[in-house]
């Protein structure tokens, strides 16, 4: 390791910075900010994580595993990759720093080469899921997400590239923040000079000092972890609740909103909603109302935040409106810790987020909209005090706050865990149920996961990866029961059909139905439809649009979402190219529907429904009544017998979206380990 600078200790004397008008919403991403006047380095030196710049790196330094808790927008998430190189750290190896979100790597990866002055992908890069922007052997800082991270252990199992790995948002405690928690852990025991940081808004830090300091003696200078807070200034916030709880909080938002625009003062509003679909209702719903405003009134500035927009898209929520217009951001959850957004004054929180639960009886991984925890209420509301003092309206009565639960349970005890277990399984951890979690999942929930890869081909009796198909099921960047379909796409002669639809299954919203115009929008959406369910009406969609070339024009024309089409054509050559790595012939079926279908059955087998006697359609394995989603191709029309569906959306009930007409025979025929004849007759 090449020497480095020493740094004062905790609690020695710096140099004072004069931070009396601190912006605090220059953080984890800040694309537009107040002081753009002021040169980079006097904006970097206004951030809070500036005055703990030299204790950070003496902790660095001395101990294996530092924790840093401070609140987002502190400056953390872009200022520390940065003091580590040019502390002399990158060149000794990569400065990896993980995130939950997407949005968030591209974003912090552009402001920080901006203020290095580098060029983006060169010594600043990401790499996200069908998106590497870095260079090998140039690039000094890189953001990535989770489960890339977890993908070049598979490559690297102890890293060896690089010499610092930060965990950023640590509080979202996702899936794959467990995982890279769990074997980071294993990786510190191995590479003594490796350093780990942590970042967090509100996680327990004694939780996480006790998971990785490997002192077990009394002795306090033999500890091999530390923590370091960084205290941020947040304006005081007041909060507002509704006297009753309203029925529709989507309108109840728009109401909100619109309140606030006429009768407080300038700022801009954060609304937090559920999902992509909502957040849409939302948005249409407010240009409506801006569209009528008076003169006199002022104007309003929509834009709607969540993971699957462009990035273009996305970066319009960081830039200023124009003077005299107020902008109103409505956002998933994404925007409670993972960015921060200049220019927030008002939030209003619908009070609810949409959540993945699996049910391991019935093999059931279903979107399930509940109730926000206080931590996360409190998050929201944190939005609101970043420049000056703000306002949150929560759209429920003040008694429903105290019924919220504390925290929001980790990820890793409530999903489906086929995905992670094949990547633990890759990087040759075999035995999961003594792998070492920050939160254990169920052991159902693993024997589940593990039963559900047996039956797909992805291991064998013994727990081991199967040759070819399991080890390139891993490597893929997709849900096991998608990467399958990929992989045996070839022997049914339908990888360029296969390819089109798994890459739509990555994108939301292909359909738009504009107000005023929803008639007419159905009834041109209605000739892409087919009998066979929704995925080959998504093929359908996919292959007009490419044979029409790709143009705005007919994606309005016909009512369809050009970005999100867009999207899903970079994704399918992204993915096609991986095929071709693996020598997997990319043929096509010529129109062909049941060697497709086929396929997918293949690969979501375990997905299976039929229509049972009562009307309602009924899991084969558990037993599981679901209904068909209103948005389904099917919907309307004669119930089908049998059905395979991607996920499960649980609201007023359970329904099953992007549906696929089967026949019953192909799931004995592809999935016998999974489906016996006798079950099917008991049934």
């Amino acid at each position: 390791m090449s020497l480095k600078p020493k740094f004062l200790k905790p609690g020695d004397d710096i140099y004072s910075v004069d931070r009396s008008d601190v912006d605090h919403t220059n953080g984890t991403t800040f694309v537009y900010n107040p002081f753009r006047s002021l040169s980079i380095e006097k904006q970097r030196q206004r951030l809070p994580v500036f005055t703990v710049r030299n204790q950070l790196l003496f902790l660095v330094e001395k101990y294996r595993t530092t924790v840093v808790i401070g609140e987002t927008g502190s400056g953390k998430s872009t200022q520390i990759p940065q003091y580590l190189r040019e502390a002399g750290w990158a060149a000794d190896g990569l400065i990896g720093i993980a995130q939950p979100r997407r949005v968030a790597c591209t974003t912090l990866a552009e402001r920080v080469a901006e203020e290095c002055d580098v060029i983006l992908g060169k010594e600043v890069g990401y790499s996200i899921r069908f998106d590497d922007c870095s260079s090998p052997g140039i690039t000094q800082i890189k953001y990535m997400t989770e489960g890339i991270l977890v993908r070049e252990m598979m490559a690297d199992p102890l890293l060896r590239q690089y010499c610092v790995i930060m965990l950023d948002e640590v509080h979202e405690r996702t899936l794959y923040t467990d995982i890279v928690l769990g074997l980071m852990k294993k990786i510190l025991r191995r590479r003594k000079d490796l350093r780990l940081i942590i970042c967090s808004a509100t996680v327990d830090a004694d939780h996480l000092y006790n998971f990785f300091n490997y002192n077990t003696t009394k002795d306090k200078s033999k500890d091999t972890a530390c923590v370091l807070s960084v205290q941020g200034r947040s304006h005081p916030v007041d909060i507002y609740y509704l006297e009753e709880t309203t029925a529709d909080y989507v309108k109840c938002s728009v109401e909100t909103v619109m309140k606030i625009h006429h009768k407080e003062g300038p700022g801009d509003v954060l609304v937090f909603l559920t999902g992509v679909e909502e957040v849409d209702n939302c948005v249409s719903l407010l240009k409506e109302h801006a569209a009528s405003l008076k003169k006199n009134e002022g104007s309003i500035l929509v834009l709607p935040m969540y993971g699957a927009l462009t990035n273009s898209d996305q970066l319009r929520v960081f830039q200023s409106s124009p003077l005299g217009v107020r902008k109103v951001v409505v956002a998933t959850n994404i925007a409670e810790t993972s960015i921060t957004i200049s220019g927030i004054v008002y939030v209003v929180d619908c009070g609810f987020v949409k959540l993945r639960w699996y049910n391991s009886n019935s093999h059931t991984d279903a979107l399930v909209v509940v109730a926000t925890s206080q931590a996360s209420a409190t998050q929201r509301a944190g939005r609101a005090g970043r420049i000056r003092s703000g306002k949150v309206y929560r759209l429920y009565p003040e008694k429903e706050f105290e019924k919220l639960n504390e925290i929001t349970p980790p990820e890793m005890v409530r999903t489906n865990l086929s995905s992670p277990a094949l990547n633990l399984m890759a990087l040759g951890i075999e035995n999961m149920l003594r792998f070492d979690f920050p939160s254990p999942p169920p052991a159902k929930h693993l024997i589940a996961a593990l039963d559900e890869l047996f039956a797909l081909g992805a291991i064998t009796e013994e727990g081991t990866l199967t040759q070819p198909l399991g080890q390139q099921m891993a490597e893929f960047p997709l849900l096991p029961q998608l990467a399958k379909m990929l992989l045996v796409s070839g022997d049914f002669g339908c990888t360029k059909e296969i390819l089109s639809i798994v890459a739509m299954l990555q994108v939301q919203n292909v359909f738009t139905i504009p107000r005023g115009q929803e008639s007419r929008a159905r009834a041109i959406h209605r000739k892409f439809q087919v009998n066979e369910g929704d995925l080959i009406t998504l093929l359908n969609v996919f292959t007009s649009y490419i044979k029409h070339g790709e143009t705005k024009k007919w994606c309005m024309d016909k009512f369809l979402n050009h970005r999100a089409l867009r999207r899903a054509a970079e994704i399918k050559g992204r993915m096609e190219r991986l095929l071709v790595t693996f020598n997997i012939p990319v043929t096509s079926s010529e129109g062909g529907v049941d060697a497709v279908c086929r396929c997918i059955t293949a690969g979501m087998f375990p997905n299976a429904a039929f229509l049972h006697h009562s009307g309602t359609y009924r899991t084969v394995r558990g037993n599981q009544t679901l209904h068909i989603h209103p948005s389904s191709v099917l919907y309307s029309e004669t119930q089908q017998q049998w059905v395979l569906f991607h996920e499960v959306l649980h609201t007023s009930q359970m329904f099953m979206r992007d549906l696929t007409v089967i026949d019953p025979a192909w799931l004995l025929e592809l999935a016998p380990h999974f489906y016996e004849r006798r079950t099917l007759q008991d049934q």
